[in-house]
């Protein structure tokens, strides 16, 4: 497959995949064909031209797809592929776009027929919101984006995947294990979800006369799709967890400063804070 000269199919045509299939239609591939049990979005997709042509019967395109981009909830991953497996093209490449990898990878590499190629990806995007009228061919442009590879992946496979992630507008590309893919993810990704959350828990009637930037910036992710973060912290429930009680500690120990009127120990806290900050921004920003 030279260039981009291949057929690829998008299954699920929400915000992430919408989103795929309008930066790839920019790469010009042979054919770009799209999955989607919602006929709506099918049809509102061929006729924007985001896609060539959509379907609702997954053995169509599949028996003629290169290359397989899988932007469904991470429940239904393993199974569209274990319900599907007798459909997909020999040597086929699959990919996702979950936030969560450990348990998907391993799950799938169990039945996977030996000439697929399961290789994991995880755009560092999107937005608060859900659907394709969200979508926009823009949300990979100076984005990061992780692959884990395993070493079932074939190295030419890897680098395809790296040249499509490059040409949708990605700036970096990190390969780093499921394992610590899934553990960094739940601190720098699923925690700020679940504070998001927890603080709108709390929000009252007349909460919204008292509220300035730095509240609406906090609860920006609380606008979130309940059905996949559910997938997500479930999937990740141990680094989870482990993050939670980490976060605990250091609420903790605000409190008991606070507690102690310990007025240096909350100076030294809160600078050490805006210290990290500024470093933050900085590396961000390379």
């Amino acid at each position: 497959m030279d260039g981009f000269d291949f057929n690829i199919t998008i299954v699920g045509l929400g915000l992430i995949g919408g989103s795929y299939a309008m930066a790839l239609k920019e790469l010009k591939p042979k054919n770009l064909w799209a999955v989607d049990i919602d006929k709506e979005a099918i049809e509102i997709a061929q006729r924007k031209g985001i896609i060539d042509k959509g379907y609702t019967d997954v053995k169509v395109p599949l028996k003629d797809s290169d290359i397989i981009i899988l932007c469904v909830y991470p429940a239904l991953m393993t199974k569209f592929i274990k319900e599907n497996m007798q459909f997909f093209k020999k040597g086929a490449i699959i990919t996702d776009v979950a936030g969560t990898k450990e348990t998907l990878i391993k799950e799938i590499n169990r039945f996977l027929r030996k000439d697929l190629d399961f290789i994991g990806g995880h755009p560092m995007a999107g937005r608060e919101y859900k659907g394709l009228s969200f979508a926009s061919k823009d949300i990979f442009v100076g984005a990061n984006y992780i692959l884990t590879p395993t070493p079932y992946n074939k190295k030419e496979n890897i680098a395809l995947i790296e040249k499509i992630v490059k040409g949708i507008g990605c700036k970096n590309i990190m390969k780093i294990s499921a394992k610590k893919h899934d553990e960094i993810m739940a601190y720098t990704s699923q925690l700020p979800h679940i504070m998001a959350a927890a603080l709108m828990k709390g929000v009252k009637e007349e909460t919204h006369l008292f509220v300035a930037g730095s509240f609406r910036d906090a609860t920006r992710v609380a606008r979130l799709n309940g059905r996949l973060w559910a997938d997500l912290l479930i999937d990740n429930q141990e680094n989870t967890i482990e993050k939670i009680e980490e976060f605990e500690e250091y609420v903790g120990s605000i409190k008991n400063a606070i507690i102690n009127k310990d007025h240096e120990e909350l100076e030294t806290i809160f600078e050490d804070a805006r210290i990290k900050r500024e470093e933050f921004i900085k590396k961000c920003q390379h």
